[in-house]
């Protein structure tokens, strides 16, 4: 028996393929969407038709799509992972083009019932094509200078279109997602040696950019990082979103203010209180109990990802399933450390809490690709 023989014959089918999904990261997905349609409800002074509606059936089609997704076979992914990547670059090179602008930037594609951004849709197409193309090159090639620079162009071309749109944080997490995806195919950790010292170069580089004739980052980019390094130079001004995150932090203790009791939010003092800042609300009303426990869910699905890449043989599957699970701690590792005041301030979103249409079904999209890895993997006789 060959082994696609093999593959096919050992990996669930029918009914079946609904007793083998990965029903633990389910749960949990829904469980963490719910906790965000309450807090969304929340911010909004109890107004459900505001956020929290509209947030509600973006779930119910992702997660319907996500099921279907699954009971798609993992091959079908892998053979259409470059049409995937392309048409994600194409989206990308259109907001160029036809994008609308929102808070300053253009990033967004109307599609009339539905705003797209296709910066998000690119972080997952581009673990797809990664996991691919890893999956198609010979182990002992892995490491070969000129089959290193293929899988650094496909990271770069997105990462650069992106950062002109502009949104450097969605861009550290197209290449911090993608190098991942590399580490975990083998690549020789001389590379990342090599990668890590050219971008403390590339940030010393950006530093003496500054108000020279070939500047580097936008002024406001600039003035994020100074704001960073010290919020009280401008507490009403670019210091203000920080200030008042930590503000809210502090103010919850240890068990919170309670529900809907949050006064940074409800008094209107707690900026993006719905989208990028909706960490610290939690904070505030359910205190640091609430977070962390907020925090062990989310790493209650990274754990399962991990578990289900490691059990998976199919190597593409795999690693597509680490890159998924990747993707998921990037954002909320990000984000909570941006609301905290560990990192600048960037555009990232809290998976599965922040208000948003193209973050939370792009995100359930990836899992229901992670789910038909899961789904159709060899299973022993």
């Amino acid at each position: 028996m060959s082994y696609l023989e093999y593959n096919i014959k050992s990996v669930p089918t029918g009914f079946k393929k609904i007793l083998a999904l990965n029903w633990p990261i389910i749960f949990l997905l829904i469980i963490i969407s719910s906790i965000g349609f309450a807090m969304l409800f929340s911010v909004s002074g109890g107004v459900f038709e505001r956020w929290a509606q509209p947030q509600m059936q973006r779930f119910i089609i992702g997660i319907l799509g996500l099921f279907i997704m699954a009971m798609v076979p993992i091959w079908f992914w892998r053979n259409i992972s470059f049409v995937c990547y392309i048409f994600s670059i194409g989206l990308l090179f259109s907001v160029e083009f036809i994008g609308v602008k929102g808070m300053g930037a253009q990033r967004w594609l109307d599609l009339g019932f539905f705003r797209l951004q296709p910066s998000e849709l690119t972080k997952i197409t581009l673990v797809l094509i990664l996991a691919a193309y890893y999956d198609w090159l010979p182990i002992q090639k892995i490491s070969k200078p000129v089959w290193v620079i293929i899988p650094l162009i496909l990271i770069i071309i997105p990462a650069i279109i992106v950062l002109r749109q502009p949104d450097l944080g969605t861009a550290l997490l197209l290449i911090l997602g993608g190098g991942t995806i590399m580490v975990f195919a083998g690549v020789h950790w001389a590379y990342f040696m090599t990668l890590l010292s050219s971008a403390i170069g590339v940030v010393i580089l950006v530093f003496q950019s500054r108000d020279s004739n070939w500047q580097l980052l936008k002024d406001y980019q600039y003035i994020r990082i100074d704001t960073f390094f010290d919020p009280s130079k401008d507490p009403l001004g670019t210091g203000y979103h920080i200030t008042q995150a930590k503000i809210a932090l502090g103010s919850g203790g240890w068990t919170g203010r309670g529900f809907m009791q949050g006064t940074q939010s409800r008094l209107n003092f707690l900026p993006e209180k719905h989208t990028d800042f909706i960490f610290t609300t939690i904070a505030e009303e359910f205190g640091f109990l609430g977070s962390i426990t907020l925090l062990m869910l989310y790493m209650g699905i990274l754990i399962f990802c991990i578990i289900s890449g490691l059990s998976n043989k199919d190597r593409f599957a795999s690693l597509l399933t680490f890159g998924v699970g990747t993707t998921f701690f990037l954002f909320f590792a990000v984000n909570m450390s941006m609301v905290m005041g560990l990192v600048p301030v960037v555009g990232v979103p809290l998976p599965l809490i922040s208000y948003g249409g193209s973050a939370m079904l792009v995100l359930l999209l990836g899992f229901g690709f992670m789910q038909s890895a899961h789904v159709h993997r060899p299973q022993n006789r």
